[in-house]
């Protein structure tokens, strides 16, 4: 009768397979993965001319990982890329924000390392034909309005690293700032991620929406505001920090207004990865001081867009009704149509940020749901995609999996936060999949490694003392030598 295992040997040969069949399934995914590449995805329906598009790219302290660009690029009707400007060499950068110009020409923000540099670029010529700089670290967008002024999203801090985030008007023509607005005037020291640290509100949008009326996105406190010029005041607010039910770190926020003017906000709700519309409904309610409640009433989520999408950081609504949405971390963009379906797409890595459809300029303002007689949560299809096919996401298999638990909640945003950051400092030919079921291979061999540890405790212990002894023995010799 053969004897069978010990209890040990069957629980090793269980980690061994399972380790195994982690980095099998890793690499296999790897093989059928697709690494995503300047160039059109799924096209239905051809665009209504050129999109223009950025890159953020991947740039840190002097070094720039292969394979992640920081570019400019317009893309043609078929979704094919048409051109690309990839900025100064050997530079430190990044592209955020760009705006077609009514000429034809386009305003391009492009951070360089302590420094913001604003200019007009010509894509016909390659020329650009002004140049403004700030110094300020990290401006993501940066506005022309009124005809010779730059209304400027100001990311900043000082020498001691306390934020001094702001929204300011730069007149070109009298080389002077003529209006500026601190966050640190209107918002409590412990708002957002902390006591008026470097990065505190991550300002990353503002737009003019009517005569002395901006839209600003102050990005960690959870929260879209319309600042008035002329009285400093907080005019609406749509979330508020910390809601992230509401929004989570969002991006580049539209305005738009219904035909019987309601006002309505679309957004990239960038960490609950979906693309959001708000309508504001009531007319009660006190204007807000920045602690987070509505301005003039309350706000009401009517449409949502989600699935498949990785970190959002752009929505414009197009006069057709569709939406384009930059899907940041799948490096791609994608025109959906108000039932969620993708009729085009294109992919320009590396960590797509801002993309206009030039014909319609700026922000195009297209109508909202209501006036479309749409809403509802809608789920994306009838992309291409990426990532590995046939397989879904992360934080949607976290979720299903812990579904009806109480681990279900940080279990997935742990997932989310996971799908966000990898692709930053994976290879890039590395799937996120992969690197999940390599860091799983990684911990089981760790957990293993100590349980035999704590298993072999005794034998390892009289094995470091016999080389001990050994050591000694022959660094000293024996004794009575």
């Amino acid at each position: 009768m053969t004897a069978l295992p010990a209890p040990r040997w069957l629980a090793r040969g269980l980690l061994g397979a399972l380790v195994a069949v982690l980095v099998l399934a890793s690499g296999a995914m790897t093989l059928s993965y697709d690494t995503p590449r300047l160039g059109a995805g799924a096209v239905e329906s051809p665009a209504d001319g050129t999109t223009v598009v950025t890159s953020q790219g991947w740039h840190a302290n002097g070094y720039s990982l292969p394979g992640r660009p920081a570019r400019l690029a317009g893309v043609g009707p078929n979704a094919t890329t048409e051109w690309t400007h990839d900025g100064p060499a050997d530079t430190e950068q990044w592209f955020y924000d760009v705006d077609p110009l009514p000429n034809g020409t386009l305003l391009v923000v492009n951070p360089v390392p302590e420094t913001t540099v604003v200019y007009e670029y010509d894509p016909e010529t390659g020329e650009r034909l002004w140049t403004e700089r700030f110094d300020l670290p990290d401006v993501h967008d940066v506005d022309l309005i009124n005809g010779d002024e730059l209304l400027v999203a100001g990311i900043n801090y000082d020498e001691d690293r306390v934020s001094r985030d702001s929204v300011f008007v730069y007149n070109r023509t009298r080389e002077a700032v003529t209006w500026e607005w601190h966050f640190e005037d209107h918002y409590p020291e412990d708002a957002g991620p902390g006591v008026r640290a470097k990065d505190w509100t991550h300002v990353n949008d503002v737009d003019k929406i009517g005569d002395g009326e901006y839209l600003v996105s102050p990005r960690n406190l959870d929260q879209v505001i319309v600042v008035n010029r002329s009285t400093d005041e907080i005019e609406m607010a749509l979330g508020s920090d910390g809601d992230h039910e509401t929004m989570y770190e969002q991006h580049n926020p539209t305005y738009l207004e219904s035909e019987d003017g309601t006002p309505t906000i679309l957004v990239a709700d960038s960490e609950n990865d979906r693309v959001v519309e708000y309508e504001r409904t009531g007319d009660g309610g006190e204007r807000t001081n920045g602690s987070g409640a509505s301005a003039d009433g309350e706000w009401e989520r009517v449409w949502s867009v989600s699935g498949g999408l990785n970190w959002p950081r752009d929505a414009d609504r197009l006069p057709n009704g569709n939406t384009l949405i930059v899907d940041s971390m799948n490096h791609r963009v994608v025109e959906v149509t108000p039932d969620g379906e993708v009729v085009w797409e294109t992919f320009v890595p590396w960590a797509t940020y801002d993309a206009e459809r030039a014909v319609h300029g700026d922000e195009p303002g297209g109508p909202t749901m209501a006036d479309l007689g749409a809403g509802g949560d809608r789920e994306l299809h009838g992309a291409t995609g990426s990532g590995v096919p046939g397989v879904r996401s992360v934080p949607a298999v976290a979720a299903d999996l812990t579904r009806g638990t109480p681990a279900a909640a940080p279990v997935v945003r742990a997932a989310e936060r996971w799908h966000h950051v990898a692709p930053w400092f994976t290879p890039r030919w590395l799937p996120t999949w992969s690197a999940t079921l390599l860091g799983a291979a990684l911990a089981v061999l760790l957990g293993w490694g100590v349980g035999e540890a704590v298993y072999q405790r005794e034998r390892i212990l009289r094995r470091v003392g016999d080389v001990g002894e050994a050591v000694r023995d022959r660094a000293f010799g024996s004794k009575g030598n």
